[in-house]
């Protein structure tokens, strides 16, 4: 395998760190890509990866994506990124998670993890156990902090009603034809704001259960994982995993507006002015979904209450709309634009 400063997604990180402890089966990554700002905060994902290497990957690409988002929030911390191996069979204990907040501790504060796919708030308890370098963990009633998810959703939904505006041209989300990837967390409660709009959705999810349940909760239709890229509607929001924003898939887009939570929806950064070519509106994805790192990063800096929280969310539009107003102006993709006002902010522009 590559030595990491090889790979092609890094890009002058700060900190790698390999992680394996026998006795609990932990095998992990943690990257740390900036602290200019703070220490470098981000979750910890839960996941199989038929290779190692592409482990590793994803820690660099989310962890970059985390410095981005946390500067264009407007956070004072950097960006880091937990990655847990799940391999085939291997059962997520206490122990194997009290490993991993052990791994976090021994970095000493350069990195403050939080929960993320795979990852619940009661293994966030497990982890916290071992270091205060955590958060995302349960709360009182009105603070900060607790479920990153619900926030994100927010925090989406919002940027999507900016996109149909930017656009649709329009303030409404009524008869908006959405089709959404993904309906866990983030999606679901995407959809459900949504819906209580009159929007026009179609749902997909790998869960095809979890899918079916909500389209018939919403009334919304319901289609195959694998097709809901291609499905014509007016916004597509990707709410599951990355890379899927690839040359092939944006062809067949038809779709005006790609808006969702996912993280790291362009596989490239070619594929950004691949969705400018095509006169779709694009929503960079740190910037429309950092509801859920603004609830964590309030909580671990003990900075606000739940209305702080939510009223930091209610920025997001704005950002993306000055985004968007200087892509038009520059004529540079909506990926460009963001990338570079969130350089300048962690001292690499």
């Amino acid at each position: 395998m590559a030595a990491v400063w090889d790979f092609a997604d890094f890009d002058d990180h700060e900190h790698v760190h390999m992680f394996r402890d026998r006795a609990s089966g932990l095998t992990a990554v943690i990257a740390v890509h900036s602290t200019h700002l703070g220490p470098g905060a981000g979750g910890v994902r839960y996941w199989h990866y038929p290779q190692r290497a592409a482990a590793i990957t994803d820690a660099l690409r989310l962890s970059r994506g985390m410095s981005y988002k946390n500067a264009m929030a407007g956070l004072p911390m950097g960006g880091g990124k937990g990655v847990i191996l799940a391999d085939e069979g291997q059962a997520k204990t206490p122990e194997l998670l009290a490993a991993f907040g052990r791994a976090v501790d021994s970095l000493g504060g350069a990195y403050v993890t939080a929960e993320d796919v795979g990852i619940t708030d009661a293994d966030m308890v497990e982890i916290a156990k071992q270091t205060r370098h955590v958060s995302g963990l349960p709360v009182a009633s009105g603070a900060a902090g607790g479920d990153p998810g619900p926030f994100t959703a927010l925090g989406v939904y919002l940027g999507i009603k900016a996109a149909i505006r930017e656009g649709l041209g329009t303030d409404s989300a009524k008869d908006v034809r959405v089709a959404i990837q993904g309906v866990g967390s983030v999606g679901g409660g995407v959809a459900r704001r949504l819906a209580a709009e009159g929007a026009k959705l179609t749902l997909a999810d790998v869960n095809l259960a979890r899918a079916k349940a909500l389209a018939e909760e919403l009334g919304a239709e319901l289609a195959d994982s694998a097709a809901i890229m291609e499905v014509e509607a007016d916004v597509l929001s990707p709410n599951a995993l990355g890379a899927i924003l690839t040359e092939a898939s944006i062809a067949k887009l038809k779709v005006q507006i790609v808006a969702g939570g996912a993280n790291n929806q362009l596989a490239t950064a070619l594929d950004g002015q691949r969705i400018h070519d095509r006169g779709i509106v694009y929503a960079p994805d740190y910037v429309i979904n950092a509801g859920g790192i603004i609830n964590v990063a309030l909580e671990y800096l003990g900075q606000g209450s739940q209305e702080e929280v939510e009223s930091r969310i209610r920025l997001i539009p704005g950002r993306l709309a000055e985004i968007w107003a200087e892509s038009k102006a520059s004529g540079t993709p909506a990926s460009v634009v963001a990338d570079r006002m969130a350089q300048k902010l962690i001292g690499r522009g």
